[in-house]
């Protein structure tokens, strides 16, 4: 593999200098380029976005899909770029199960009629459950996913590009302070070349120690050099420092002024996701109204059917007698005449009333919880209901809404 061997040290080099730079910050021992107000509170405010975005959007995840299997999975398939297989929800699978067990219970009898009913409506539940998802998927967690792992990568990506100009700039200011404070420490001090006596001459050893001596002094090693060489050099120098410093300043202007525009770009932002957030709501207001539209039709289905959801010790569901839904045993009390009935002489029982019933037409009676009512069976009339009497008044009973006393 071919590798640029200058750029791999040139970039080593920079990594070197901005690691120096950063730690004599966190000891305090340099001096460090402050952002100003306006654009400290941007990055705050940047910051909160995201943190207070990304909870909403993990909680939204588990609020649509409990499962954490499942939210494994579909993230799975979303980086694998394929689509989720299509399985029923707990509701449809709850609706198939209570249709499955009507037609073994059999669909004629009062459970089993009653399990096809709100195993229709579970289905229906669950078919309005699934495209709530889907509209909440795509109307409000799709957008404050793109902003996560898009609009927010990006300002990251800037940020950490401004900071490294930010180190960059205050290493060149650095830089050219030790120069400045070296250059005043050296003007300081006579030059011993230029000030010693023509005839005097050192020995090696001491000329040597003589050099290093202003080495030290002069922080540079142009004590060889005329005069007029030394100051041009030294000019040289501070120039290179200052077009390193003017440079490493534009850069960094030009960087803070692109990561200014896209952290100001959180107000745009702020206002999309409230546009999505009031998409949601109404997603949720249409499901939550569907569901209860549902649930409505479903608890009037099954009030006209008491027996289908309220117990009572005193009979069995097995008598043997015909279903309220069976076509023959509603003619048959549709033909009997409430009016023409006659108690019979024996067979007549009390029976205490459990709950609150509302006649459905004439021929029925009203009921109250825990009155005492007399009651009594006639031939062809249906067995889940009675024949109740309460002084004058006369009509029929649901039997599972009584306690049959002896």
């Amino acid at each position: 593999m071919d590798f640029n061997v200058k750029k791999l040290a040139s970039d080593a080099g920079i990594f070197f200098t901005r690691a120096i730079q950063f730690t004599g910050e966190k000891f305090g021992q340099v001096e460090k380029t402050e952002l100003d107000a306006h654009f400290e509170n941007l990055l705050s405010r940047a910051d909160s976005t995201k943190n207070w975005t990304e909870k909403i959007f993990r909680q939204t995840e588990v609020l649509l899909q409990p499962n954490p299997s499942s939210r494994i999975e579909e993230f799975l398939y979303e980086k694998l770029d394929r689509t989720v297989p299509s399985r029923p929800n707990n509701e449809e699978l709850l609706g198939h199960y209570m249709q499955d067990a009507a037609k073994d219970f059999g669909p004629g009898t009062p459970y089993g009629s009653t399990l096809i009913k709100v195993g229709d409506c579970e289905r229906r539940l669950g078919s309005v459950q699934r495209e709530f998802l889907q509209t909440s998927a795509i109307g409000f967690l799709t957008p404050l996913r793109n902003f996560l792992e898009g609009d927010w990568r990006t300002i990251s990506k800037e940020r950490r590009l401004l900071e490294n100009r930010r180190l960059d700039l205050d290493s060149c200011k650095a830089r050219l302070k030790k120069a400045k404070l070296a250059e005043s420490k050296a003007a300081a001090v006579p030059d011993f070349q230029e000030t010693r006596p023509r005839n005097y001459v050192l020995s090696a050893s001491a000329s040597a120690l003589w050099s290093e001596e202003v080495d030290k002094v002069k922080c540079l090693s142009f004590h060889k050099l005329s005069p007029s060489e030394f100051t041009r050099t030294k000019q040289l120098i501070m120039e290179n420092g200052e077009h390193e410093l003017r440079l490493a300043q534009t850069e960094f202007d030009r960087q803070a002024e692109v990561t200014r525009l896209l952290l100001e770009g959180i107000s745009s932002t702020h206002v999309n996701h409230l546009r999505c957030l009031h998409e949601f709501v109404e997603a949720q207001t249409a499901y939550y109204k569907q569901c209860h539209l549902h649930m409505q039709d479903l608890q009037k289905e099954l009030d006209r059917f008491p027996n289908a959801f309220a117990g009572n010790p005193g009979h069995s569901m097995a008598s043997g007698g015909s279903s309220p839904l069976d076509p023959a045993s509603a003619v048959e009390t549709d033909t009997l005449k409430i009016e023409e009935v006659q108690a019979p002489a024996t067979g007549t029982r009390k029976a205490k009333v459990l709950y609150d019933y509302d006649a459905a037409d004439t021929s029925e009676l009203s009921l109250l919880a825990d009155e005492l009512i007399t009651v009594y069976t006639v031939p062809g009339m249906d067995s889940d209901w009675l024949v109740g009497e309460r002084g004058n008044q006369k009509g029929k009973v649901p039997v599972t809404y009584l306690e049959l006393l002896s």
